[in-house]
């Protein structure tokens, strides 16, 4: 019996690896397609277009003078497309999206449909503030539920995502020291598990940064913080619940310490899904901490996007929060958008208007969905869903930290595979003829071979177990020494077989040329 690509068992089928293979590229029911430009159509168009009504005299040398360089495809071929290109990609609507580190989970279709309202889909960056008030009410309400979800003061709503809400973080915190006369502060200090983006966006602003080490246990070395901590240091960058998916339990000490040596927490909220609505970041001495709108409340994520990542600030950088932001009165509501008067503080602008409307409705749509109790609620599914899957995967795969429970994801290293001639990257690639996408691999760095895993709350048991059960399967073949072939060549069962994913990456093809056999339409300008 083979595994079909859910991981049950069924019927024997044909694949690649047996020598079989189809005569038109197809898979079965799943159908091969080229490129759209490879598509026989440059000689045609999907609809009629009337002939112009004059000539194109007044463009003077604006008028294009060589082919557009589009195909003509009719609807159906069109749509067909693009739906052939959907089955080739995994998708959450597909089955479970278990990269760790970068929450990835269900986008309810509901909140879809309150972005798409008029009053929000098709607001205007320029319309009026009298025209805008159902929007600025909304962008209140949801600063007032990610002030009150994190015990926060202030909130900066127009960061367009996680690292710009880091650099926003560290602009406010810059700020705060020259307005204190320490502008000398340089430094800020990181954990070695931290996402990347922190001490990039540290750099970006012009500190230096300076690595602070971790224990055995996955969490933040006291001793090495107390050490680094001097009157240079600006902040410290940490997140919490960590990467490596554990609660930093000196948290508390950690904020002291920092605030001690005059510097800021900034706290990186990338897993904020892990504890919110249970922990509010304030009361645990948090100076500022970015939301990922896309990772906590569901709005999209990617390619899904635009992202939205606002920034909370304590009391202390509350007065150097970046304009715009909404204020309620008595005449409604209105936006401080000039960097005066109450605003005078204010570090600048970081975006031309106020953010992503679309992102805040569909965050808003999903808390008031929810409730305060069914956010907690979230939290909690999370942090089971994981633990459940480490105490799964337990009997096969060997956890990086195995004493107590995880939080939002489970975090595995490769010494399991010792001897079996299999890496990290052969058993992932197993995965996807399995129907999975493979987990987040080798990150965190501290952890060799890592595979890091998140559920989210919004899968089933049923589909946590159909997941756990495939990759139990894959690593007893692993172990077995006698399916090499399956993990060396995995996978075989995909659209494309294993890529060279250093050169995709670093010599990406992001044009088409057209062979010199391709039939072009004719040059408009001739006409």
């Amino acid at each position: 019996m083979s595994m079909s690509n859910v991981g049950r068992p069924t019927r024997p089928e044909a694949s690649a690896s047996s020598g079989f293979a189809s005569l038109n590229g197809g898979r079965g029911l799943l159908q091969d397609e080229a490129l759209i430009f490879e598509l026989d159509g440059w000689d045609k168009t999907g609809v009629d277009i009337a002939p112009a009504g004059r000539d194109a005299s007044d463009l003077g040398d604006l008028v294009r003078s060589a082919p557009i360089g589009l195909p003509g495809l009719s609807e159906p071929e069109a749509m067909r497309h693009y739906v052939r290109l959907s089955q080739k990609n995994h998708a959450i609507d597909l089955a479970l999206y278990p990269l760790g580190s970068c929450t990835m989970k269900h986008n309810p279709r509901l909140n879809e449909k309150m972005a798409r309202l008029p009053g929000f889909g098709d607001l205007h960056p320029l319309t009026p503030v009298a025209a805008s008030q159902g929007a600025l009410e909304l962008m209140d309400r949801l600063a007032h539920w990610l002030k009150t979800l994190t015990g926060m003061p202030a909130i900066a709503l127009s960061p367009k995502a996680g690292a710009h809400g880091e650099l926003c973080g560290l602009l406010a915190i810059k700020a705060a020291h020259e307005a204190k006369g320490q502008g000398h502060r340089r430094t800020v200090l990181v954990p070695t598990s931290a996402h990347g983006t922190n001490p990039a966006t540290a750099a970006f602003v012009g500190y230096s940064v300076t690595e602070i080490a971790q224990t055995e246990d996955g969490r933040v070395d006291l001793a090495d913080l107390k050490a680094k901590l001097s009157s240079d240091v600006a902040a410290i960058m940490v997140t919490n619940p960590n990467t490596c998916g554990l609660f930093e339990r000196d948290i508390l000490e950690i904020s002291r310490l920092t605030h001690a040596a005059g510097a800021y927490f900034y706290c990186d909220g990338a897993n904020f899904n892990a504890i919110v609505g249970r922990v509010r970041p304030g009361d645990l001495g948090v100076d500022a901490m970015h939301i990922n709108l896309h990772k906590t409340f569901s709005t999209p994520h990617g390619g899904g996007g635009p992202g939205a990542g606002p920034v909370v600030l304590s009391e202390a950088l509350a007065p150097y929060a970046p304009a715009p932001w909404v204020v309620a009165g008595k005449d409604g509501f209105k936006l401080v958008e000039d960097v005066t008067e109450e605003a005078a503080q204010a570090f600048g602008r970081m975006v031309a208007f106020q953010g992503q409307m679309g992102m805040f409705v569909r965050a808003y749509a999903y808390m008031l969905s929810h409730g305060s109790d069914g956010l907690r609620q979230v939290a909690e599914d999370a942090v089971l869903n994981a633990n459940y899957i480490k105490a799964r995967l337990s009997a096969e795969m060997t956890p990086a930290f195995p004493d107590g429970p995880c939080m939002h994801e489970a975090l595995f290293d490769d010494s399991w595979l010792e001897g079996t001639d299999v890496a990290t990257l052969d058993f992932a690639k197993a995965m996807i003829d399995e129907g999975f996408h493979p987990m987040t691999m080798y990150f965190p760095l501290v952890v060799h071979g890592a595979m890091l895993i998140e559920p989210t709350e919004t899968e089933s048991k049923q589909e946590l177990d159909r997941f756990c059960d495939a990759l139990l399967a894959l690593a007893r073949a692993a172990k077995s020494g006698n399916d090499a072939d399956r993990f060396k060549g995995a996978p075989h069962l995909a659209p494309l077989r294993r890529l060279d994913e250093t050169q995709a990456a670093r010599k990406p093809k992001l044009t088409w040329k057209s062979p010199t056999n391709t039939v072009a339409p004719t040059p408009l300008a001739a006409e």
